[in-house]
């Protein structure tokens, strides 16, 4: 039996087909942008909680501190401020609350700190902004929280911890005196700041009634100015480190064939150098030249380096860059390159030109070197702890880089022995271990006035302290830094 099919019903057949097909088609596309949708809104939405968890973890407190922000005065109605220790939890800094409820803080040391602590009227500073939200949290117990709601008292906020050693905070203070200037002291293997001290100073305790006199144009004395982390100084000769350094590096194994007539005065394409008092050093060796701090020598070495590598070494010491650090502080500054002239170089060489460093910098460098050539990033806050004395976070060291191998560090490190031993800093050699250290007097104005300077660490062999010390004006790094710098060795190290 045949089926016939009428005219027509193929055709309607096939277009319910297409139909269909088209449906579905369609359904499967439409599937396939809901799910692309989902998938964005899902990847937006973790990214989200990605850069909430990291702002949390890295940005909030920053941003809470800010000046602009006001959140600290609303949780400050709520907890009384924490204190600020040193390291054998002297207090640096607390609260005091009057009978009408009125909150002031106090520094019970009144200059001796004032700049590393800061202040918390006439805009916050240092540590008293950098962790301010830190210590207007509290992390005493939820119901001694409560008890002081229902009294209507404020629960009493963290404490921190510093890194800072009052002991050798107090030698650094009393051995720079009138100068002006700073010093810091470091702990090469982890980074910690041991001591900063900046002078001239100013007593944070009355720093409101005295704020017209601070911001005083006509005053240069620039008491608000912490110089051991902003102010720019020429390193002098204490930046023959970083020179040495670049020779050893573009020479290696040929350090021990270097030589040097020494006259006094040297000429370089028609730039004189002298030596200081234009002393004759006579026939020199890179280890005499070190030691003995010969311009001339350092001049002749700035004109066979590779000023591109040169420029690239300091910023491998951060020189130019951001530290990354929770206080104020100003960028070294190295600006020689490939197009600076003869001139330029060999200023630069000794010391002198256009780089300025700051004495923390300075400390890095001389800290890198006693670490082997780790350079660790430099911190003042221990830990965090609670009123009652618990442990609410812990800071760890942190490597910042190796900007130099190990070996040419440890030759660096055996021309700063040279120095004490047989050069401008023999004065350290009366202790009872080694010192490694180097002297520098940079000029800074046309009378050739100079800043006394040294860095150097101790003991040589097991280093433990890296110091950094400049006197503002007072001369020779010999006669004026080497003494303060001796002074912290001896409170820190003993005799």
């Amino acid at each position: 039996m045949f089926e016939i099919q009428r005219a027509g019903e193929g055709d309607d057949y096939e277009k319910r087909n297409q139909g269909e097909r088209r449906q579905e088609k369609e359904a499967k596309t439409g599937n396939v942008q809901i799910m692309l949708l989902t998938y964005v809104v899902v990847g937006v939405f973790l990214c989200l909680i990605g850069y909430f968890s990291w702002f949390m973890v890295a940005k909030s407190e920053k941003v809470i501190n800010h000046p602009s922000n006001t959140l600290h005065e609303a949780l400050a109605k709520k907890i009384r401020k924490g204190k600020i220790l040193s390291s054998d939890h002297k207090v640096l800094a607390k609260t005091k609350t009057d009978s009408g409820g009125q909150d002031t803080r106090e520094y019970p040391y009144g200059k001796m700190f004032c700049h590393v602590v800061g202040r918390n009227s006439n805009s916050m500073t240092g540590l008293e902004r950098a962790f301010c939200y830190t210590m207007l949290r509290s992390h005493i117990s939820p119901v001694s929280q409560l008890v002081d709601t229902f009294r209507g008292e404020k629960s009493p906020g963290d404490n921190i911890v510093t890194t800072l050693d009052y002991g050798l905070q107090r030698a650094a203070y009393d051995a720079l005196g009138e100068h002006k200037g700073a010093v810091v002291a470091i702990e090469p293997a982890t980074g910690k700041i041991l001591a900063m001290v900046s002078k001239p100073a100013y007593d944070p305790n009355t720093v409101s009634a005295d704020w017209d006199s601070l911001v005083n144009e006509e005053d240069e004395d620039s008491k608000l100015v912490n110089r051991a982390t902003q102010g720019l100084y020429p390193p002098g000769s204490t930046f023959k480190i970083m020179t040495a350094m670049e020779y050893l590096l573009e020479n290696p194994g040929k350090s021990d064939s270097f030589s040097y007539l020494c006259k006094g005065s040297d000429s370089f394409s028609g730039n004189v150098i002298n030596c200081y008092n234009k002393e004759q050093h006579g026939t020199l060796s890179l280890e005499s030249a070190f030691a003995k701090s010969c311009n001339g020598a350092f001049a002749k070495i700035g004109t066979e380096l590779n000023l591109t590598r040169f420029k690239k070494l300091t910023e491998r010491f951060y020189f130019n860059k951001s530290l990354s650090v929770d206080f104020e502080y100003n960028k070294s500054r190295f600006s020689l390159n490939k197009n600076s002239d003869m001139g330029e170089i060999t200023q630069t060489a000794i010391g002198q030109g256009k780089t300025l460093i700051t004495p923390l910098e300075n400390a890095l460098i001389a800290a890198t070197i006693a670490n082997g050539g780790v350079m660790m990033t430099p911190y003042l806050v221990d830990h965090v702890e609670s009123d009652t004395g618990d442990e609410v976070k812990a800071f760890e060291p942190e490597e910042k880089g190796t900007p130099v191998k190990k070996e040419v560090a440890e030759k660096i490190a055996e021309l700063m022995k040279g120095v004490v031993k047989n050069g401008t800093g023999s004065s350290l050699g009366t202790l009872s271990y080694e010192v490694a250290g180097k002297t520098g007097s940079a000029e800074f104005d046309s009378e050739g006035t100079s800043h006394a300077w040294f860095v150097g660490y101790a003991p040589a062999d097991q280093p433990k302290i890296a110091v950094s010390v400049v006197a503002e004006g007072a001369g020779t790094g010999s006669q004026y830094a080497v003494p303060i710098a001796k002074s912290m060795f001896e409170a820190y190290l003993g005799h």
